[in-house]
């Protein structure tokens, strides 16, 4: 009973220690992440999936508490068709960061890919609630969903009219 109030006051300074360092680690990037994260940018505008998805990698094992490298490597994912390990990612970064809305907006991109309109459209609503119609990650969102049912109707249409021949 002695020891109560110097054991209560030491968890509590290692508490307020441990959240100030992994607030301060989301802000902050290990500089050689950085240079790995643009590497993998570069790669990714240049098509080289592969290439960026390595870079991307090699930089969340430099830094394993940046967050937004894995929405990098779910972009990357779905540009090479992958859309079950980009879904995978996202819902990584959103463990991570539950409001973060490049993540609910790109799973509920990659869910629209896959076919899944209607839990993308649970991502949509859960968007505009939490940062309104005009956020762009809503806006960008509201497209992928408008594009994606829109091709699957024209797909229809184009069995129903050759199936009518």
């Amino acid at each position: 009973m002695r020891f109560a109030p110097a054991a209560a006051a030491l968890s509590l300074c290692f508490a307020m220690t441990a959240s100030i360092t992994s607030a301060g680690r989301s802000e902050t990037t290990d500089p050689r992440a950085s240079a790995l994260i643009a590497q993998g940018q570069a790669a990714l505008d240049a098509g080289e999936t592969q290439a960026a998805v390595d870079a991307f990698e090699a930089a969340l094992a430099v830094d394993p508490g940046h967050t937004p490298i894995y929405i990098d490597l779910a972009e990357a994912a779905r540009q090479a068709g992958l859309q079950g390990k980009a879904i995978r990612y996202y819902r990584e970064a959103l463990e991570r960061e539950p409001g973060n809305f490049a993540a609910i907006s790109g799973e509920g991109a990659a869910l629209v890919e896959k076919g899944a309109v209607e839990k993308a459209k649970r991502n949509l609503a859960r968007l505009q609630s939490l940062c309104g119609e005009t956020c762009p990650e809503t806006l960008a969102l509201e497209t992928s969903i408008a594009r994606g049912g829109q091709t699957r109707f024209a797909a229809e249409t184009g069995q129903a009219a050759a199936s009518s021949n």
